[in-house]
């Protein structure tokens, strides 16, 4: 590197600590708002999980329409056509979420059960591939697919009941994890170092 990219570097980090210093107890509320809905979720998977799923309808309705008006806007443009195919399915995926969450969320949980086999898959031949450079940490990387291939045998194997749960449960432990990081990383902000 560079004497201008390392100086670069260490201007940034000191821009980031100081913005962190700064802001310090809006992450803290956030962290800590994170952690309460988090166990909310935890506390009601079925609720967290319709209300994902509702949140999602309204996420592709959103974005279908946003989509649909700037297709319209820039019909000359190429691709015309499918653009308009992309804003009709995000309108209509949209419209069946939040229309039908139940079965949205029966939808969206056999997806998640589809990512964690490719991701636990995938995570297992990385492990295998990487064991001689990743000497003593290649394990962890073999466990967490290991992990990720016994979360979607529960899924699938509960199916269709855990729909009812399993994406509220996975929300909610996600928003725990990331609430507490940010309490952390807030508190450790507050005094400059």
């Amino acid at each position: 590197m560079s004497t201008n990219q390392v100086a670069d570097a260490a201007g940034m980090q000191r821009a980031l600590a100081s913005a962190l210093h700064e802001h310090w107890g809006l992450f803290l509320t956030e962290g800590i708002i994170l952690v309460i809905l988090g166990l909310i979720a935890i506390l009601l998977p079925p609720l967290a999980t319709i209300t994902f799923t509702i949140l999602i309808g309204w996420l592709f309705l959103i974005s279908g329409i946003v989509g649909l008006v700037t297709t319209f806007m820039m019909r000359q443009a190429p691709g015309f056509w499918w653009s308009l195919l992309s804003g009709i399915l995000g309108v209509a995926a949209g419209i069946v979420l939040l229309i039908w969450p139940i079965s949205g969320a029966l939808s969206l949980t056999l997806l998640l059960s589809a990512f964690f086999i490719v991701e636990g898959v995938a995570s297992i031949m990385y492990a295998i591939d990487h064991r001689n450079q990743l000497t003593g940490r290649w394990g962890w990387m073999l466990v967490s697919g290991i992990v990720d291939l016994i979360l979607a045998g529960i899924i699938v194997a509960g199916l269709p009941g855990t729909a009812a749960w399993a994406l509220g449960l996975l929300v909610g432990i996600n928003m725990l994890f990331g609430g507490t990081a940010l309490i952390g990383m807030a508190l450790a902000a507050r005094h400059p170092g």
